[in-house]
């Protein structure tokens, strides 16, 4: 049922629906989750984890009739241009799709503070030991007192450091995307879904400030675009290859354009990531310090 409501083909011609479709996705998981497991002395404590196992379930069809299409589309066309362009239909409903999930994690968040707590205590908690604060009594995110980032180490070294320390973390995501999704077709949502529970909780500790949701937006996604597109084209490249195994796709001629198109998408990801990465070095701090 869920692959006729945002087929493919449909979504390709109009990949704006998708956000819709991510944010009603969140929305009816979050329903699920807390109708289901809130007060539940086992499972109550790990409703932020359910909720993002309702949207992968959702999700899981769209994507992978996707894949299986793309791969199509690299065993009947040449070019690599021309393939390029075709997977930038599928991409861009994806992002759409991140979107909605962002916008219906952030915009909870922030509408129910009584019940964020609960909701994404493990996405809080990531968050934090990401950014080296601390839970508080009240499970919120306050500043170490021990910064970690005095020392004698001058400014470039400090940010070539972090630079490093970003980008690999970046592409150790990226090849998890791929393998996730050459052995589960589409299992490379499970992590974007993740990391968009992540965003919108960070988006929505933010938001906290006099400037509203739109700061905490754009806070983390000037970088976070080039980054999580460069997730889903590496998990584009993954799936693609794992279906066309799946298909015996490989005893066939067209199998090496298959393998090139993969690689090339490789390439463009961690060109993206990089691009990210410098962004959120050297750009995002001009703008929210």
């Amino acid at each position: 049922m869920l692959e006729s409501l945002i087929n493919p083909k449909k979504a390709e011609r109009r990949p704006w629906e998708l956000f819709f479709i991510g944010l009603l996705y969140t929305i009816v998981a979050i329903f699920l989750a807390n109708w289901l497991f809130a007060g539940n002395p086992v499972l109550g404590g790990y409703i932020s984890m359910v909720i993002v196992f309702f949207v992968v379930m959702f999700s899981i069809p769209f994507m992978f009739y996707t894949i299986r299409m793309e791969e199509e589309k690299d065993i009947k066309l040449r070019g690599e241009r021309t393939l390029l362009r075709e997977h930038g239909k599928a991409l861009s409903a994806f992002m759409f799709l991140f979107l909605g999930f962002i916008v219906g994690f952030s915009a909870f968040f922030v509408l129910a503070p009584a019940q964020a707590s609960q909701n994404f205590q493990a996405q809080i908690e990531t968050y934090c030991q990401i950014n080296s604060y601390y839970l508080d009594q009240f499970n919120s995110c306050v500043e170490s007192s021990i910064s970690g980032k005095a020392g004698i180490q001058s400014q470039a070294e400090f940010i070539a450091k972090e630079f490093k320390l970003i980008f690999l973390n970046n592409i150790n995501v990226m090849l998890l995307s791929v393998l996730f999704s050459f052995f589960f077709g589409a299992g490379a949502i499970f992590i974007l879904a993740w990391n968009a529970s992540v965003i919108g909780v960070a988006i929505g500790i933010f938001a906290k400030s006099p400037l509203g949701l739109p700061y905490g937006f754009f806070r983390f996604m000037i970088h976070g675009i080039p980054e999580i597109l460069a997730y889903f084209v590496a998990g584009l490249a993954g799936g693609i290859i794992g279906v066309a195994v799946i298909r015996h796709h490989f005893e066939e001629e067209g199998f090496k354009r298959i393998l090139k198109d993969s690689a090339v998408l490789l390439i463009i990801a961690v060109a993206l990531l990089f691009i990210g990465t410098f962004i959120e070095i050297f750009v995002t701090p001009i703008f929210f310090a």
